[in-house]
């Protein structure tokens, strides 16, 4: 069994950024990023702190935009397009998710496609359906197909079964799966809660890509013998043991699942680090002329 190591991918990424932002800063453009984020979910804060932080190492610019709780529809679509208007931002995220009142839909419409790293415009959304090599894809989706394609795990005529149809993971990553080319070609099975006999359809699969933000739920009755299982899910578990007093874990039950695999991701250390990476190279890709 081999860790797919997402920190020493990352910092790979993170390296490419690096040398991409060269030619940019020369000739007077930094990569701008502006991150809304709407209340006060503790999980919600540290994404964007990691967010900021890793811009900050890279020499990009970044903005973050505190809302409270309270923010109106109206309040939240005219930040969007104050950003939107901004030369100096080329890449514009609102954290998910918002508060009940937001319609998160709405607000991701009127992010302008071209500044939408996220990938989740529809604009973005139609263009990967189509295998425009133009659309900016969601970044954890990009992400998990980097992992693969560093390892040199085969996705062509491979079996993948992907646990979750969201648009932030599920739907996405079988759309970049299935794509001709380099890190596609693969055979997608979309799993979801209304999947009959859910774990041996997931038997079947080559590989296994859980995301579903349920902590632990796959078994090692779902894997096959020498599958590659990507866990994408980060879920906060209680643990007074802890210093904060949770710990953080996966969609897998690791230990159980990890003899089974040829490969599987670490959480943390897996995934999440490859989401913000790749949404540094989106940022700096927005930010071309």
């Amino acid at each position: 069994m081999t860790l797919l190591d997402g920190k020493a991918v990352s910092q790979k990424v993170l390296d490419e950024c690096r040398l991409a932002l060269g030619p940019l800063i020369a000739a007077g453009i930094t990569p701008g990023l502006a991150v809304v984020l709407i209340g006060n979910d503790p999980a919600s804060r540290a994404y964007v702190a990691n967010k900021v932080r890793t811009c900050g190492q890279l020499g990009m610019y970044s903005r973050k935009i505190e809302m409270p709780a309270t923010a109106t529809q109206e309040e939240v679509m005219a930040t969007v397009r104050e950003l939107n208007d901004d030369p100096a931002i080329h890449g514009i995220l609102v954290q998910s998710p918002p508060p009940p009142q937001i319609d998160e839909a709405a607000i991701v419409r009127a992010i302008d496609p071209r500044k939408d790293v996220d990938g989740f415009h529809p604009d973005n959304v139609a263009r990967l359906t189509m295998e425009d090599p133009a659309a900016f894809v969601p970044c954890t989706p990009l992400g998990c197909q980097r992992l693969l394609l560093e390892y040199n795990i085969p996705t062509a005529g491979a079996e993948v079964v992907i646990i979750g149809r969201s648009m932030i993971v599920g739907k996405p990553l079988a759309l970049l799966l299935m794509a001709k080319g380099k890190g596609g070609d693969a055979t997608v099975t979309v799993a979801h809660s209304r999947t009959k006999n859910l774990a041996e359809v997931c038997r079947r699969a080559d590989i296994l890509i859980a995301a579903i933000g349920r902590p632990g739920f796959v078994t090692a009755d779902f894997v096959k013998e020498g599958a590659v299982v990507i866990d994408v899910g980060i879920n906060r578990v209680a643990d007074p043991a802890a210093k904060n007093g949770y710990r953080l874990t996966g969609d897998v039950d690791f230990d159980a699942v990890a003899p089974r695999c040829s490969f599987i991701t670490p959480v943390p250390g897996g995934v999440g680090l490859m989401t913000i990476a790749m949404l540094m190279s989106n940022t700096i890709r927005a930010a071309r002329p």
